[in-house]
């Protein structure tokens, strides 16, 4: 007679009641089966099966059918809350489960213990190989944390900080700073989690969620195009893109990520008058298919060129999916163009037809501009009337919220973007990329703006420029985290400042202009306490500019570096230890070098040409070339590296530190000198502003140095001032770089992206 397995019997009986339970909570809550599977993710089958006791059920069920019924989870599986007020022992391997999936066990050792002001758990974590080279899941939570090791060891991230933690010891941190931890050393780990879920937190259901979520491997719908290697340190060691040539952003991210958590925020949207807007995957999904449906009826089809001029307009993000959905070529575009540079535009790169913002004058000078040129498919205003224009905002709503993938929908190396590279002025080249540019700024986002799931993400940029698709857009959504976009017209510090503690923003991305603007209010006056991390990129940091910001917020300012042609090249990438003034290491995704006007590698401390080894083919990231140019083309690509053009050096350390542009260097009685150096040392000064150096032309020694300065507010440009400055310079780095003219300005020439013209100073 075979053995009745007792401890089956009990587990099933377990089961069964637990069952009883859901059922009965479901009907005195009014829930279908229907209802119910909606709200815990699960089709009506899967769900039937679980309240019947059928099927085993995940702690993720019934953490869902817990906040469904608006109780907790001991409700749910003891059948008794809490009661206990003086004291509760729990014996060894007797704790409540609180959780037990794939590789996870969590038992709460006070399950009945009333008006806890803390939550104590034994949690058990496999060890997990393929985990080991993966980015760690972040998470957050309200509270703080203490966290002790009983055996093996844990690999504890805390922001961008990697502790590995062994048998004993211990960790204490606030929850809601994001964070993750896995099992390493070969063998599962075992600890005590003792959480306090400070004011506001979460029920008991919900917390037990947060704890599973941060010892879990991520699961991003972007993982079956991204292979990212750490070391054990936690620092990026490498990264490919596995199956990128069937890749397609708006569907396979945005619309994978919609039906996998169709209410997560995609993005805060902030307007000019301060009203708010959220939106959901769900809701870019539905927007950017009525956008499509709308566009494939003005007539525009796969491969032409729309023109995006939307500034910081929430509808430049439902065209751009839309645009990658029906297969047209996107080309964003500043709204300071006039109409000279239109009509250079549509004819330099066949633009098909515009989107175009409603303010100001910018749509006037879209139609002067087309004087001339082949007469566009579409205009379409946004944000307004005008005659000779489709109304987008009373237009693309009547459409169908559907839109199947069409079988030659582009993908891989299909042309999805095109940026103009320079300002308003000349010329400007056309950077062509392929779809397989989304998946670069995996890297950008990850790991140099450290955007995690749960947090909010800013990057101070105008859609109108390629440094909106690095921060805005591709990165931060193909790590499932949420955008935020503040509509101005003007920069002001005073605007900006309480809107990243009034919307809890995480990680914060500027430009060194808005960091020196930053600098110059009383940030001790202002919210940061929810951001873990800062970037800047578009011009070199000032050393100056890195160290007031952190004595003011406690954050360090991580330097980045790219191109329009580019995604992230170079970078302070987390885990790394930034040096005032350095641009970083060369990122994993590129093979970057520098080289000599001679062609060879440059030794250490000696300046160089960036460029990228194009040995294996093109990386993930790099443009396909100049659209319709394929001299400069060839140029920028000659002897098989990709040229960048800008001038470093590299340090013993690896660290890469900016000269200038090859066309920059100073070139003075034989000495060859970036100018960048001479603007940090300037910048040291608190009078100055904003600084800019260039070179003179000069009969006896070719070339002088010239530093154009604007002085703070209620400074005086004195003779006396400019001799003050330059004998600064010449106390603080080589005698023979002190600037010697000197000029004083009201305003520094810009391009329409912020950068400096040096040739103009």
């Amino acid at each position: 007679m075979e053995a009745i397995d007792m401890e089956a019997v009990e587990l099933n009986s377990q089961l069964l009641e637990v069952a009883y339970r859901i059922r009965e909570m479901r009907e005195i809550s009014g829930f279908t089966r229907e209802e119910m599977a909606k709200k815990t993710d699960v089709t009506v089958a899967e769900y039937a099966a679980y309240e019947t006791g059928r099927s085993d059920f995940p702690f993720t069920f019934i953490h869902k059918c817990a906040l469904a019924f608006g109780i907790g989870i001991t409700d749910l599986l003891e059948g008794d809350s809490a009661r206990l007020s003086s004291y509760t022992v729990t014996r060894k391997g007797q704790g409540q489960p609180a959780a037990k999936e794939e590789g996870i066990e969590i038992n709460s050792l006070a399950p009945m213990f009333r008006n806890k002001i803390a939550e104590p758990y034994w949690v058990r974590y496999d060890y997990s190989e393929t985990q080991q080279n993966r980015p760690i899941h972040l998470t957050t939570h309200n509270g703080q944390e203490f966290d002790l090791v009983l055996s093996g060891s844990l690999k504890v991230q805390i922001g961008e900080h990697i502790e590995v933690l062994n048998e004993g010891d211990s960790i204490y941190y606030n929850s809601a700073t994001p964070h993750g931890m896995l099992a390493v050393g070969g063998k599962e780990c075992l600890f005590v989690a003792v959480v306090l879920p400070g004011e506001g937190a979460e029920n008991t259901a919900e917390l037990h969620a947060s704890i599973v979520e941060a010892r879990k491997a991520e699961d991003f719908v972007a993982n079956r195009f991204i292979d990212a290697r750490e070391d054990a340190q936690g620092q990026l060691s490498g990264v490919s893109f596995p199956n990128a040539d069937q890749f397609n952003f708006a569907f396979d991210i945005v619309d994978a990520i919609a039906k996998k958590s169709p209410d997560k925020l995609a993005m805060l949207h902030v307007d000019y008058n301060g009203a708010e807007r959220r939106f959901s995957f769900e809701d870019m999904m539905k927007s950017s298919n009525r956008c499509a449906n709308y566009f494939l009826s003005l007539g525009i089809q796969k491969g032409d060129k729309v023109m995006l001029v939307l500034k910081r307009h929430y509808q430049f993000w439902f065209a751009m999916l839309a645009l990658h959905k029906i297969g047209a070529v996107a080309i964003p575009a500043t709204y300071q163009l006039v109409a000279h540079d239109f009509s250079y535009r549509y004819q330099a790169a066949d633009v098909s037809a515009i989107v175009c913002t409603a303010d100001g004058d910018v749509a006037a000078q879209a139609e002067l501009g087309e004087e001339g040129c082949t007469p566009l498919k579409a205009r379409v205003l946004v944000g307004g009337s005008r005659e000779g224009w489709h109304s987008f905002d009373e237009e693309y709503a009547r459409f169908s919220s559907r839109f199947e993938r069409p079988e030659d929908a582009i993908q891989g190396d299909d042309t999805m973007l095109m940026f103009f590279t320079s300002g308003t002025t000349g010329y400007p080249k056309i950077a062509s990329h392929s779809c397989k540019y989304a998946l670069g700024h995996f890297v950008t986002a990850k790991y140099w703006h450290c955007v995690h799931s749960d947090g909010l993400h800013l990057t101070v940029s105008d859609t109108g420029w390629g440094k909106a698709l690095w921060g805005k857009f591709y990165g931060q959504w193909l790590c499932e985290g949420a955008v935020a976009t503040f509509e101005f017209e003007r920069f002001d510090a005073k605007y900006l400042l309480p809107l990243l503690g009034k919307h809890q923003v995480t990680t914060l991305c500027a430009p060194p202009t808005i960091y020196r603007m930053m600098i110059k209010e009383d940030l001790t006056q202002y919210d940061f306490s929810t951001i873990v991390h800062a970037t800047t990129a578009g011009e070199a940091l000032n050393p100056e500019v890195f160290y007031q910001f952190e004595q003011a917020t406690g954050l360090r300012i991580m330097e980045g570096f790219g191109q329009t042609e580019t995604t992230l090249l170079i970078a302070c990438l987390a885990g790394m230890t930034p040096k005032p003034g350095s641009m970083g290491k060369p990122v994993p995704t590129y093979d970057i070098d520098l080289l000599t006007p001679e062609g060879k590698r440059a030794e250490l401390g000696e300046p160089g040409e960036i460029v990228i080894r194009l040995d294996n083919g093109n990386p993930c990231g790099l443009y396909q070339g100049y659209y319709r140019d394929e001299e400069q083309t060839n140029e920028s690509c000659a002897d098989g590296v990709y040229h960048t053009g800008d001038l470093a050096w590299r340090d013993e350390d690896g660290y890469f530190w900016y000269v200038g542009r090859k066309d920059d260097v100073i070139k003075s009685s034989g000495y060859r000198i970036g100018p960048f150096e001479i603007e940090n040392v300037i910048m040291e000064l608190p009078y100055v502003l904003e600084c800019g150096v260039s070179g003179a032309p000069d009969e006896i020694r070719g070339q002088v140095i010239k530093a154009s300065i604007v002085l703070t507010k209620g400074t005086e440009p004195t003779d006396a001032l400019k001799t003050e400055i330059q004998e600064y310079v010449k106390t603080h780095t080589a005698p023979y770089k002190y600037p010697r003219i000197v000029v004083f300005r009201e305003e520094l020439p810009k391009t329409i992206s912020g950068k400096i013209m040096r040739r103009l100073l």
